[in-house]
């Protein structure tokens, strides 16, 4: 359960893994440090794509994204409007306390990085009121992925100008 409901701002079907991968490319470039991206998804919803199209967007040079499902967290440097910082991937699904997401960073990630979290229920309370959450869910197609946005005003401001480049993508 989302622990907070946040207006939904955004929703389209993606046809194929491919194109979460180009969706998540065009979000990144969206971000700045501080940003938290929660990522909602049953299992094998997609989540990971999601996180390597972002992260791949960003930092086009890294060959492989591992999913951090072992290490609980994996850390990106990246240029963002000339300041360097952090995109922080973390895959919380092995968490057995929100309070233990303190022993890998948490904290620094929001205050300075960018922070793609997986399974991000397993924060509670911990859990930013102030994010975008990027839910994924099955499509209309065996093979598509439905993807719905859902912020505040400022990630709805931040949102406008690629909601066409994300309903391109999707083919809408």
């Amino acid at each position: 359960m989302k622990p907070v409901a946040p207006e939904k701002l955004i929703e389209i079907d993606l046809a194929e893994v491919g194109k979460t991968a180009l969706a998540a490319g065009i979000l990144a470039r969206l971000v700045r440090p501080g940003d938290v991206l929660a990522l909602w998804g049953d299992l094998g919803a997609g989540k990971t794509t999601f996180a390597r199209g972002f992260i791949a967007a960003l930092r086009p040079d890294e060959d492989a994204v591992p999913s951090p499902t072992f290490t609980l967290v994996q850390t990106y440097p990246v240029s963002i409007d000339g300041h360097a910082t952090d995109i922080w991937h973390f895959d919380l699904y092995r968490l057995k306390h929100a309070e233990e997401a303190y022993e890998i960073g948490i904290e620094e990630a929001f205050a300075n990085g960018i922070s793609l979290i997986e399974w991000p229920d397993r924060l509670g309370s911990l859990l930013p009121r102030t994010r975008l959450d990027v839910t994924l869910a099955p499509g209309s197609g065996p093979d598509s992925r439905r993807l719905i946005l859902a912020g505040d005003k400022a990630w709805a401001a931040r949102l406008g100008p690629a909601e066409e480049l994300l309903r391109g993508v999707a083919g809408v």
